[in-house]
């Protein structure tokens, strides 16, 4: 039996009064936008997701969010002449929408000090790997080809450096002999949507204590 270690394990309930207000960018099929969802809505997480912003207008999330009844806008980076000004665009979109933590729940953009700075220890990663190991793209692609045994995911706070800012949660996920890259991709998202509700919980709950005590 494959055994998963998450550190730091939680398995309390995780309240705020009032509701933390999430932000969502998302670029692929939204598994763990789904799951941010349901953990609200099995209320392991008090929060309500105020938006959910993709950039691309193909991506699943955006089915997703319309099944779930989540409000969504497509503020596709190809309509845009910078960064800057995309950046921008998602930024005053977040702040009329009063988003409390932005979680990059697939979001296939690395981000600028401008979203930074305008969230900053506010800005929420799912990396694919136990960081500081495997930064970059293509984290699974290069855990098995190192040769490792053990790698997993890590929940972390974004700053300017791509993939390391602090992290919150981390699980451990053993690499089998039989493993290939959907194997091992499909055993990590496994965890992934365990672990990121915990992260955002761990975020939102520093961000509270530190602005209102």
């Amino acid at each position: 039996m494959e055994s998963y270690i998450m550190a730091p394990h939680h398995e309390s309930l995780f309240k705020f009064s009032p509701k933390l207000r999430l932000g969502i960018l998302a670029s692929g099929v939204g598994s763990n936008f789904e799951a941010l969802v349901k953990a609200t809505r099995d209320s392991f997480l008090q929060a309500e997701i105020s938006l959910l912003i993709v950039n691309n207008p193909n991506c699943g999330a955006v089915n997703k969010a319309i099944s779930l009844g989540i409000p969504y806008q497509i503020i596709d980076h190809r309509s845009f002449p910078s960064r800057s000004e995309h950046e921008q665009q998602i930024i005053n979109a977040f702040q009329k929408s009063d988003v409390e933590i932005l979680v990059m729940a697939g979001w296939m953009r690395i981000v600028t000090s401008l979203l930074i700075k305008s969230y900053p220890d506010r800005i929420v990663n799912i990396h694919p790997s136990i960081l500081p190991s495997f930064r970059g793209t293509n984290a699974i692609k290069q855990a098995l080809k190192s040769g490792v045994k053990i790698t997993g995911c890590s929940v972390h706070l974004v700053n300017e450096e791509v993939d390391s800012g602090p992290i919150l949660v981390q699980v451990a996920v053993p690499i089998l002999k039989e493993d290939n890259q959907e194997s091992l991709s499909a055993k990590v998202r496994k965890q992934e949507h365990k672990s990121l509700p915990i992260g955002v919980a761990i975020a939102g709950k520093r961000w509270r204590e530190a602005n209102y005590g």
